[in-house]
């Protein structure tokens, strides 16, 4: 068996770790071309030392130099690359059959949708690429016969309960509704003065799953699974009503289909990413994941609610981008970026998080995403306008 060559885009973050354990299980089965990170040089080092890939590429040439030379000298013969367009060499790299991307935000747009015309097999992990460019992403899958697979866990599990040719419209295959699941975050039941005073700690604290701080408030502000409903209407040809979010605390149902008959389709599990990530690397097969079989006598009950939408905004914001369409949706996400940073930083509330992604979308009028410029465009002007509004008194 000839191994599958691998890029993983965004190494160092929790997905990008995942996947090379995983990796690292199946020796025989596959082979890390590249790896890439924004900063993480030590993480990257030691990623770089254990896997051996033939390329690692870092964000600065400073940084670069710096691993270059500690590679060297610890007698890895792996190149050592810099800046956006490494990033696209590495995804679209002749020698490379899967791309795993991983990059949180916006930053792993051009890499992923190169992977994509490059007609590679594409790992979706990275949100924004779908909730930034919905339309022009899904063409460029099917004009360059890229194969898509999606790795949020919510996604990923629809996907294995929906046909496996499920374009045209979810109508067109008895699918009434899309059911995707959210552990309600760490502020489940809060109340409004509660959330005013979350700390940027609390909000990281994410009580099932373990991931990155960008996503990890997210998830406690559920715009993580606002964005999430965006990727869904794109990944399924789904109308933004015919997505229900549904809060399941013990995050073991990771999401389901209905259809018409009255059945309802669900993926069960333990909360843990290797699962759907084993899934896109070995598909149409299955391989082992190294994730325990779920144990329904431990887990005991399954709970479910509908979502909080009066005290936690974000959801019906992000809707609403999906439903007004055009730029909207990038409006949004790069509006949040700036938001959470912020957050994280101390110079925001938590509750002021929604607000401000509000403010910055009732600025800026929504145009038509014709084409990749655009939507960079319209990126690049949602960041200066929530910026001049945090520097507001």
């Amino acid at each position: 068996m000839t191994p599958c060559r691998v890029t993983v885009l965004g190494a160092t973050g929790s997905i990008g770790t995942s996947t090379l354990d995983v990796i690292g299980r199946h020796p025989e089965r596959y082979q890390v071309h590249a790896l890439t990170a924004h900063r993480s040089g030590e993480a990257l080092l030691a990623l770089c030392r254990r896997h051996r890939p033939a390329v690692a590429v870092l964000d600065t040439a400073a940084d670069a130099a710096w691993l270059r030379g500690r590679l060297a000298a610890a007698g890895v013969a792996t190149e050592v690359w810099s800046g956006p367009d490494a990033l696209v060499a590495v995804a679209e790299a002749r020698e490379v059959d899967t791309v795993m991307s991983a990059i949180v935000g916006a930053a792993g747009l051009l890499p992923t949708l190169a992977a994509v015309k490059a007609g590679k097999r594409v790992l979706l992990a990275n949100k924004e690429a779908l909730v930034m460019s919905g339309a022009l992403f899904m063409d460029a899958v099917a004009r360059h016969g890229a194969t898509l697979l999606p790795i949020d866990s919510e996604h990923n599990a629809i996907y294995q309960c929906l046909p496996i040719e499920h374009r045209g419209g979810l109508d067109r295959h008895g699918v009434t509704q899309l059911l995707l699941t959210a552990s309600g975050g760490p502020f489940r039941g809060w109340s409004q003065a509660q959330l005013a005073a979350v700390s940027p700690e609390q909000a990281c604290a994410h009580p099932n799953w373990s991931m990155g701080r960008k996503i990890s408030v997210d998830s406690a502000t559920l715009m993580n699974k606002g964005l999430e409903l965006i990727e869904a209407c794109w990944l399924f040809d789904a109308r933004p009503e015919q997505i229900q979010v549904v809060v399941h605390p013990q995050s073991v149902i990771h999401s389901m289909a209905a259809y018409a008959d009255g059945s309802v389709l669900a993926q069960l599990g333990n909360p843990d990413m290797r699962t759907p990530i084993a899934y896109g690397l070995a598909w149409p097969e299955r391989v082992d994941a190294g994730v325990a079989a779920l144990d329904l006598f431990a887990v005991a009950r399954l709970d479910f609610e509908p979502a909080d939408e009066q005290r936690f905004p974000c959801l019906r914001l992000a809707r609403e981008a999906m439903e007004a369409g055009g730029t909207a949706p990038a409006v949004l996400n790069a509006a949040n970026e700036v938001a959470v940073e912020a957050f994280l930083a101390g110079q925001l509330g938590f509750t002021a998080i929604a607000e401000l992604v509000a403010r910055v979308r009732d600025t800026l009028p929504v145009t038509p995403a014709e084409d990749l410029e655009t939507i960079l465009e319209a990126d690049t002007l949602a960041r200066r306008a929530a910026q001049a509004r945090l520097a507001l008194p």
